[in-house]
């Protein structure tokens, strides 16, 4: 009862006790714990009952129909005042039993009071349950990196107050044999930049064990190591109605901030945002960093998909479906990647997909290199480096004929190629040269520069004019001329222009 008092009441409790009142809250808590165990009088009792009755009201309630205890102790002060509710919450901590333990072992008041004591606990708001500290959180592989070795396994990120913004200190320390690797693997990576190709990779996501995790970065989050600020990669995006967006999580490559050195240990420093429901596991690997060229290696020898399975899935969507009104009796494939527009020359797709359409392995690992998205250009689903497969197919389709981008397949599996019609190009190709022709006579006046084609029709018009002089004969008269035929307009122009409308 008596740790729960504020200055105030433990100021009255010590002005009661004739003992000085005056300092701070923990030494006047120290003299009211020291008054109770050197032995205090009941009426020193009696009131520390009362002020704890008028601090906890509702605690005291269910001991008013006890005949061991006076009514007029509990009646003193009939207007106790509402208990505030922050202060309800916090500062009530339980004491060992020789502190609270009345002084008459057979007096039934003390025993009565420990029981009720309960009630004040529940109004403590329940503390979140504190997650391991190793959890057992798998995170998803990623193809450009092959883990080499283990540095600090998945940790979670505990909130250790009740504070908004968290820190945590993780230390780890590199062998003689792991800094050999990283040294002498500083080479030329894509793009030109000269790194390190065995790397310190730092890793963070949720800490849930239902399944692999992918990269998730926790609010507000900023990451030192050996005391220097890491930046983190990409730009993090504007925020949406006044709230800070997450940034897209994706491993870290720490290695530049690492002492390279087995004799001295490296300190990561992690401070983020707690959430509410949320929360996060960070690991430290050592990786080697791959390229596409050698993914691309990797797939190839994995083998390719016999074309006889290819087959089957042609027949299967060929087949007519009893129910259905509508019998698909062809299927045209296109021999051009989606990715880059070119035609294939490694068709690829992934198991996960039901469509004949591939794409190109090597364009498409070239693209999730810069860029790891692992989405399908066909049909926009996931499709992750180990479901790709080489399509045997295809292989066979793009070596028998290099001079088509189309085929089609028929029902029974087999394929033929869809070569465009010459002939209907050069039908297609006449009439654009009458419609060019007659839009000169038509609209004359509109064209500035006549073709070679039009110069006889050209000629035809000038014969209608019986006495045109030889300076009508210059490009300007001639387009006049045709204007004024077309137009039928007044003879004032010129007297030379009437003479063949009269006659």
């Amino acid at each position: 009862m008596v740790s729960s008092f504020r200055v105030s009441e433990l100021q009255v409790l010590l002005g009661f006790a004739g003992r000085n009142k005056s300092g701070r809250k923990h030494d006047l808590l120290m003299r009211a714990l020291h008054l109770l165990k050197s032995g205090c009088s009941p009426a020193v009792q009696i009131k520390i009952r009362e002020l704890y009755r008028r601090r906890y009201p509702r605690t005291l309630e269910g001991l008013s129909d006890l005949s061991t205890i006076k009514s007029s102790v509990f009646n003193l002060d009939g207007s106790s005042s509402p208990v505030e509710p922050d202060l309800a919450v916090a500062g009530i901590h339980s004491l060992p039993s020789t502190s609270v333990t009345p002084h008459s072992p057979s007096s039934p008041v003390g025993s009565v009071l420990l029981q009720d004591t309960k009630p004040t606990f529940e109004m403590q708001q329940p503390s979140p349950p504190i997650p391991p500290v190793h959890p057992d959180v798998q995170l998803k592989n990623l193809p450009f990196y092959d883990v080499l070795d283990v540095l600090i396994k998945p940790t979670s990120l505990v909130q250790s107050s009740i504070q908004r913004f968290q820190e945590k200190f993780f230390i780890f320390a590199l062998t003689p044999q792991q800094v050999r690797e990283i040294c002498i693997s500083r080479d030329f990576l894509p793009g030109g930049r000269r790194d390190y190709t065995v790397q310190v990779q730092l890793r963070l996501c949720l800490a849930e064990t239902s399944c692999p995790q992918e990269d998730n970065y926790p609010n507000s989050l900023c990451i030192k190591v050996n005391g220097k600020l890491f930046p983190l990669p990409g730009y993090a995006p504007p925020p949406k109605n006044g709230i800070e967006q997450k940034r897209p999580g994706r491993p870290l490559n720490i290695t530049s901030l690492v002492r390279l050195s087995s004799a001295v240990p490296n300190q990561i420093s992690i401070s983020w945002a707690s959430e509410i429901g949320k929360n996060y596991s960070m690991s430290v690997y050592l990786v080697r960093q791959l390229t596409s060229a050698m993914l691309l290696q990797r797939l190839k020898m994995k083998g390719i998909r016999n074309p006889d399975h290819s087959r089957a899935l042609i027949k299967e969507k060929l087949t007519a479906d009893p129910d259905s009104e509508i019998a698909t009796t062809s299927l045209r494939v296109s021999l051009m990647c989606p990715l880059g527009k070119m035609r294939l020359t490694i068709p690829c797709r992934a198991v996960t997909c039901t469509h004949l359409q591939c794409f190109d392995a090597a364009l498409y690992l070239q693209m999730n290199e810069k860029k790891p998205t692992w989405i399908c250009p066909v049909c926009d689903k996931k499709a992750a480096y180990e479901s790709l497969i080489l399509d045997g197919l295809f292989m066979e389709i793009l070596n028998d004929c290099s001079d088509v981008d189309e085929i089609k397949f028929q029902e029974d599996g087999s394929w033929c190629p869809m070569r465009p019609k010459k002939e209907a190009m050069k039908v297609s190709s006449q009439p654009c040269t009458k419609i060019e022709s007659s839009s000169v006579l038509s609209k004359p006046c509109s064209v500035t520069v006549a073709s070679e084609a039009s110069k006889k029709k050209v000629d035809v018009i000038d014969l209608t004019i019986e006495s045109s002089s030889d300076e009508e004969e210059d490009p300007p008269a001639k387009r006049k001329c045709i204007f004024m035929s077309e137009t039928q307009s007044s003879p004032t122009k010129g007297f030379g222009f009437s003479f063949p409308y009269s006659s």
